[in-house]
């Protein structure tokens, strides 16, 4: 069944709107009619069973059927830092790293970023990122939708960090080095509820004064076993490697 996230909270009547594109997508995409359900997820991430009551011309009324009391969400609050890469390579993070539950991506400029921000393009291409968060938080069931920042410089990731109780380097160096350990004691420390903050490099991986700079401020750096990953896939690694700590060993 489809599910959206709704900009509103139900009334006390339990009647809420679905606007704009949500309304159109569930229009003229999914040719929704009166009495079809779907689910729905409010501003609070309170999440439940709707139907449509009434179509106007600019929104859906629908109305709560039954509240949900869902458990999707990682128990540990993963940031996903990605040194800015080339092409789509970010967005394909974006939407692989929702569905395996991700609660914030940071864009980095790396050194080794071949890719530069442009700051005129920044508004179009951060919608974009939203948009594409979104919908791969509706199609894994998700109750929230990842937050995602402007690209920040290694000094303001530094300053981000202070607020974390966890942060880690994906380091190929370290993998290189045979050092497969540390990623698996670093999660047995994890607790529920604590937050993960964890670094990726872009194409051509971090440059030694990023690692040596973050490792002064608190970051460890983690091989991701015996291969070097690609920008793109390391993220989904560590994810993945999350997940199954701390939802299919519980």
């Amino acid at each position: 069944m489809q599910r959206y996230f709704v900009n509103t909270h139900a009334n006390d009547q339990g009647t809420f709107k679905v606007e704009h594109e949500d309304a159109h997508h569930m229009l003229k995409v999914m040719r929704m009619k009166p009495g079809d359900c779907f689910f729905s997820v409010f501003l609070n991430g309170q999440s439940a069973l709707a139907k449509i009551v009434e179509i106007t011309s600019e929104s859906v009324i629908a109305s709560v059927i039954e509240w949900k009391d869902e458990d999707k969400e990682l128990p540990v609050g993963v940031t996903i830092v990605s040194g800015l890469p080339k092409g789509d390579k970010l967005e394909y993070v974006i939407q692989k790293g929702t569905e395996l539950g991700a609660a914030r991506f940071i864009p980095f400029k790396a050194d080794r970023s071949i890719v530069k921000w442009d700051a005129k393009k920044a508004s179009k291409k951060r919608d974009r990122w939203e948009k594409i968060a979104k919908e791969a938080a509706e199609q894994s069931h998700r109750t929230i939708v990842p937050t995602i920042d402007e690209p920040q410089t290694l000094q303001e990731l530094v300053a981000i960090s202070q607020n974390y109780d966890h942060k880690l380097i994906a380091y190929e160096e370290a993998a290189k080095e045979g050092e497969y350990s540390v990623l698996a004691t670093k999660l047995a420390n994890v607790s529920p509820g604590d937050s993960l903050l964890f670094v990726f490099g872009p194409e051509g991986g971090l440059s030694t004064d990023e690692v040596v700079h973050l490792k002064e401020n608190g970051f460890q750096a983690c091989g991701l076993g015996p291969r070097i990953l690609r920008t793109e896939t390391a993220p989904l690694y560590a994810l993945s490697a999350i997940s199954f700590k701390f939802e299919l060993m519980r």
